[in-house]
């Protein structure tokens, strides 16, 4: 299969160490033609644009995950000692770079005990970023979904909610709204039922492929470290729920990410 634009991704995990150079020059072999790289804080800036000058596929999206005001070795804390404000008064230059594509990975997140209030503060500010700069958002939601659709009616920001976990409800005005939805490895497990739902109902010109690697590997490949080239099984999957072959899927959402970005 070929085609391939991975939507969200972090190859500057540790994870990656070992075997990071020959894997970047595989995966266009196999297949993939679009990489969107997804800082989680401004410890993760360099590594981005690295990546981006490094493979010519790659695209940058940098911001502050909420998951980073709590992380002892995220910058957020260990260099700013929790003044995200200054945090991104630092990151803000670094968007004039034209790899960057996007303000992400961005969000809102109630599975851990980050501070609400700080952490609702930060996506705010976040979004506002994003309208300033005019570009889209790449955004995390996890166990937030009340105070999410809240901001996101408000400033009805361009952009992709990574790993979409809402009601097939929630999707039709979220599209309405311009809102791209992302799908990655855990649609094809047994249990997901829902995003099933949510595939079945949006108008395939809104949905997003993605990986999360190294985290999230599809069936068959479930509890491996997870690539880019595992977006064919998603769209296998996907293809079946929207009677279509897993190459027209893999058409289809590149094409969709390639405008959700800018990407020319």
């Amino acid at each position: 299969m070929h085609n391939i634009f991975d939507t969200h991704a972090h190859y500057g995990s540790r994870q990656f160490e070992a075997d990071r150079d020959r894997l970047l020059a595989d995966l266009p072999e196999g297949g993939v033609i679009g990489v969107l790289e997804c800082a989680t804080h401004s410890g993760d800036a360099s590594r981005v644009l690295e990546l981006t000058r490094r493979a010519p596929y790659f695209y940058g999206a940098l911001g502050i995950h909420p998951e980073s005001l709590i992380e002892e070795d995220a910058a957020t804390v260990a260099v700013y000692h929790g003044d995200w404000r200054a945090e991104l008064d630092a990151l803000r230059p670094l968007f004039a770079d034209p790899k960057v594509v996007a303000v992400g990975e961005i969000g809102l997140d109630h599975h851990w005990p980050v501070p609400r209030q700080e952490q609702y503060d930060l996506f705010e500010a976040q979004l506002q970023l994003a309208a300033e700069l005019d570009l889209p958002v790449s955004i995390h939601d996890r166990e937030a979904h009340a105070e999410m659709y809240e901001l996101l009616r408000r400033y009805k920001p361009r952009g992709v909610l990574h790993c979409y976990s809402g009601s097939a409800e929630d999707a039709a005005w979220l599209t309405g709204q311009g809102m791209y939805l992302g799908f990655g490895g855990a649609v094809t497990y047994k249990g997901a039922k829902r995003a099933a739902k949510v595939l079945e109902a949006i108008e395939p010109r809104w949905a997003l492929l993605e990986t999360d690697c190294p985290y999230m590997a599809p069936e068959p490949v479930r509890g491996r470290r997870n690539d880019s080239r595992n977006i064919s099984h998603v769209a296998a999957y996907i293809g079946t729920l929207w009677q279509m072959e897993a190459q027209q899927v893999l058409d289809l959402t590149a094409a969709n990410a390639r405008e959700c970005f800018n990407i020319v």
